[in-house]
């Protein structure tokens, strides 16, 4: 695991200052990679790749990046593992192919020499996120892993071309453009995240999974992305061949790729184990892992003093009857204290899922033992389980028999007004007037929201909303588009939900979360669960076992159960929430008044003061729960603060249209 950046940089005058450049960007990198840094220039054509290298496989030098193929032809800075190096590796030397160490980099160059950037990128298996110079055609490729496990940035502005693994290292770059774009803070207000391709700044885009990228010196402001594998593909060909054949068989089936994943990702030159929170995904993976291991696997899993929150005593049950070597941490309220003002350096773009607490809370403690460690990631998006999948079928049932009329457009005295909107309106009366102590308002809007969907995706999405109208917090009632998303070809509701799930949600919010919390420790996450033929064979199981007798995950769990008694893990599903909403009436409600108070608000110039100050009151006084919605506002507001006190300039006009 790894940190890369690096540019095409067109001006001449800088041509003399590219090393130092190079250096300056990589050094925002070091976190990503402690053990060692390279460096690779043309100064002919102003091409510039920078590493950080964190030594996972081959510690010696023959692993050092940039690394250049035996031709000389490409050169590479890459950030992942490859799971599936030795077997292409043996390909490879059966087709003549040598090599001088035993790294997975190496690996990828001689593929990219024998069967071209696609389909070499086609034929890895792992998390990757690469940049690869041609000599021969002067063109620089960009590639993503096909789930988006790992991060890439990237974009041109004025004559300079560059990417990095986070922005921090772009804002490095003399060239950068720091206008935010108001469309994707209104995506945020609304996920949480600000989803690919957009990232928070107007000029800088995120490379999707599954693409690749490729630009040229001798193409300014131009980019050709294609796919060279697509999800939605992949989930429409599952839906049409699904597997037949018994439960048992299939369970077999899926154990045995689920076994081969894990074994290829349990290959390691340092220190390894994994997280155990006491759910089911997390318990698998580790019970295949001890199966496996010949040691004792090391697990870690932290806890909450508050009785709600707290899965450690299952996970210690579970670490017991498995036999792994255990370490648990039970998080106090006041050390949140010491972790909630590095949340805007450790994400570096706005992201307000709580979990990032937890998670990176149980990354540090991992990585005081361990360098590499395993998650049990994916398994609800996989295989169904999130309780929301069955909410919104129910929904769904109840909203589509209102006549098709009630979800159109209405004519009031002449006045155009859709049904969705005059269910809100109601509502809002309605809970401004009655609305219980400690209740939830933002609840009861977006069950006005999915009254008014047009189709059951559109009811998924409002489901998942954070914000419902972003515009209301908003200054001046800026309107976006809602964020972009695709229903999946298919007539099963919960393929729709679960391909929603899979390609915005996980990329999104998932997978970015875990990668900043772990990287900013210098610890490697791995994901079974998300090897693509993992994702491909989950898309062949027929939903019926999935959900089998209202049971979420039911295959996942037959399989489970081979290892750990039922009763171990048969409990409501709690996820890694945290307490957010009573810390913000506690032992965060300075932190979080110092960055409300009404002339930050005005400041800062992004939010509607007087709907913002509304909610704050309303919570602090117990009258409404608005914990995700405050949470939202106050790390859009940390990070804002925490980019003007790293002196990166900011845009005197708050709402800059992206182009």
């Amino acid at each position: 695991m790894c940190g890369i950046a690096g540019f095409i940089d067109l001006h001449s005058r800088r041509r003399d200052q590219s090393e130092e450049l190079l250096r300056s960007m990589t050094n925002c990198l070091s976190h990503r990679g402690p053990d060692a840094d390279g460096y690779w220039l043309d100064p002919r054509l102003r091409v510039g790749l920078g590493h950080r290298r964190l030594s996972i496989i081959d510690l010696s030098p023959a692993g050092a990046q940039p690394m250049t193929s035996a031709s000389g032809r490409y050169t590479i800075i890459f950030n992942g593992e490859i799971y599936n190096f030795p077997d292409l590796r043996q390909e490879l030397e059966s087709s003549g192919h040598r090599f001088r160490g035993h790294s997975d980099t190496e690996v990828m160059l001689a593929a990219f020499e024998q069967w071209g950037i696609k389909q070499g990128t086609t034929s890895l298996n792992g998390m990757f996120a690469f940049a690869v110079w041609d000599s021969n055609e002067a063109t620089l490729t960009l590639a993503r892993d096909r789930m988006g496990e790992k991060p890439l940035y990237y974009g041109w502005c004025g004559a300079s071309f560059f990417f990095a693994s986070e922005l921090k290292a772009l804002r490095a770059h003399p060239d950068f453009d720091s206008r935010i774009d108001p469309q994707s803070v209104y995506f945020y207000l609304a996920r949480n995240n600000v989803p690919a391709p957009f990232s928070i700044y107007k000029s800088i885009s995120k490379l999707e999974p599954g693409a690749l990228l490729t630009v040229s010196p001798n193409k300014p402001g131009m980019v050709e992305i294609s796919r060279y594998w697509d999800l939605r593909a992949v989930a429409a060909s599952g839906v049409q061949n699904r597997l037949s054949g018994i439960a048992e068989e299939i369970a077999d089936e899926t154990e045995r790729l689920l076994r081969d994943s894990i074994r290829r990702q349990m290959i390691a030159d340092v220190p390894l184990g994994a997280f155990l929170s006491g759910g089911l995904d997390s318990a698998t993976v580790v019970a295949l892992m001890q199966a496996q291991s010949a040691a004792p696997v090391k697990t870690f899993t932290i806890g909450f003093d508050e009785g709600d929150y707290n899965e450690a005593l299952y996970a210690r049950e579970i670490a017991r009857h498995l036999g792994t070597e255990h370490t648990e941490l039970v998080l106090k309220p006041e050390e949140v204290l010491d972790i909630v003002p590095e949340l805007p350096r450790i994400y570096d773009e706005p992201f307000s899922d709580s979990s990032q607490i937890p998670t990176i809370v149980v990354s540090r403690l991992a990585r005081q033992h361990v360098t590499v460690a395993l998650s049990g990631d994916a398994g609800d998006e996989l295989f169904a389980g999130y309780v929301r999948y069955r909410a919104a079928a129910d929904a769904w049932n109840h909203v589509r028999l209102f006549p098709g009329w009630t979800r159109r457009v209405m004519s009031v005295a002449g006045l155009q007004m859709s049904a969705s909107i005059a269910l809100q309106a109601l509502v809002k009366a309605y809970v401004q007037k009655y609305g219980r102590r400690g209740g939830r308002r933002d609840q009861l809007e977006k069950a006005a929201v999915m009254l008014g969907a047009k189709s059951r995706s559109e009811l998924y999405q409002a489901m998942n909303t954070v914000v419902v109208n972003p515009g209301e917090l908003l200054r001046d009632g800026y309107r976006g588009k809602p964020a972009p998303s695709q229903p999946a070809r298919s007539s099963d509701f919960l393929d729709e939900m679960m391909f929603e799930d899979q390609s915005n949600y996980l990329p999104g919010d998932i997978l970015h979360k875990v990668d900043r919390a772990a990287m900013s420790c210098s610890l490697e996450v791995r994901i079974p669960l998300l090897d693509h033929r993992m994702v491909e064979h989950a898309w062949k199981i027929p939903n019926d076992l999935k959900v089998r007798r209202g049971v979420s995950k039911w295959l996942l769990r037959k399989i489970a159960y081979r290892y750990i008694p039922a009763a171990m893990l048969e409990r409501p599903k709690s996820g890694f929430a945290v307490p957010i909403g009573g810390w913000l009436r506690k032992e965060l409600r300075d932190w979080a008044e110092a960055l409300l108070e009404p002339g930050q608000l005005r400041q800062q110039g992004y939010f509607n003061v007087g709907a913002v100050r509304e909610r704050w009151m309303q919570h602090l006084s117990g009258k409404q729960n608005w914990e995700h919605q405050l949470w939202s506002i106050l790390m859009f507001q940390a990070w804002l603060h925490s980019q003007r006190e790293s002196s990166v300039a900011m845009p005197k006009s708050s709402l800059v249209s992206r182009g």
